[in-house]
């Protein structure tokens, strides 16, 4: 019989495997209690900001205008969404002395905290054990249980999605001028209200063809809708065949 792991406080930057069995627990009366949440940069993907401007019961403009950064990266196509700090005291806008208001929608970087993925898909710690008293808890946990724990999984489902656009444009090195583009994609990704719009207010559902359940599915649901543009982007800017044109 193969012996379970024994639990183990992991060095930073040790690779992991999803058996291993770590020690952590981030709870109130823990001295570090959202120590982690000040003063840090958290990328925000499609699905996060989906996610937590659903959560705040606001449109994706409204968060966007809000709540993030919005930083150009040189000429690549898609700038990069940031969760924008208070400015007093740099502690994150959606915590308070309590804990995060939007635990059940957080985003994905703060979902994996104090873990991160590497390239050949092991994992590692990326929390410094002297400033964060969650690794000193002992509470075990196998990797993959506690990823599923923490309600990763979508996020990942989505975030490969995401990453179908992403890795051929670095690969391709697309230098795209056009502002335009660059606004609809924008929009395509992190502005689903404004693409819901677009959708259904413009005249694009009298070029294409869009099955009947499909309509539906990106009427009733974000994240349909949110797959939807990702198929859209890849029509546009790839030239991938996800779209008919309508006969005229």
């Amino acid at each position: 019989m193969t012996q379970p792991q024994k639990s183990s406080k992991p060095s930073m930057g040790e690779r992991l495997d999803a058996d291993h069995v770590f020690l952590f627990e981030c709870a109130p009366g823990i001295s570090c209690f959202t120590q982690c949440c000040r003063d840090v940069t958290i990328v925000l993907t499609p699905y996060d900001v989906l996610r937590l401007k659903n959560a705040l019961g606001i449109t994706s403009g409204e968060f966007l205008d809000k709540y993030t950064l919005i930083i150009p990266k040189g000429n690549l196509l898609i700038p990069m969404a940031v969760l924008k700090m208070r400015e007093d005291n740099k502690n994150c806008q959606l915590v308070t002395k309590d804990g995060c208001t939007v635990y059940s929608d957080r985003p994905w970087a703060c979902r994996m905290y104090p873990l991160s993925v590497n390239e050949d898909g092991t994992f590692s710690t990326i929390a410094d054990p002297a400033r964060c008293m969650g690794l000193s808890q002992k509470v075990p946990s196998r990797i993959s249980e506690w990823l599923i724990g923490q309600g990763v999984p979508v996020y990942e489902e989505m975030n490969d999605l995401f990453t179908q656009i992403t890795s051929p444009l670095k690969a391709q090195n697309l230098d795209i001028d056009n502002p335009q583009v660059k606004k609809m994609t924008f929009m395509a990704l992190y502005n689903i209200d404004a693409f819901r719009e677009f959708i259904f207010k413009s005249s694009f559902m009298d070029k294409f063809v869009v099955e009947p359940l499909t309509i539906e599915k990106i009427k009733r649901s974000d994240t349909e809708l949110l797959k939807f543009a990702f198929d859209w982007i890849k029509f546009g800017l790839f030239g991938q065949k996800l779209f008919a044109v309508k006969k005229s």
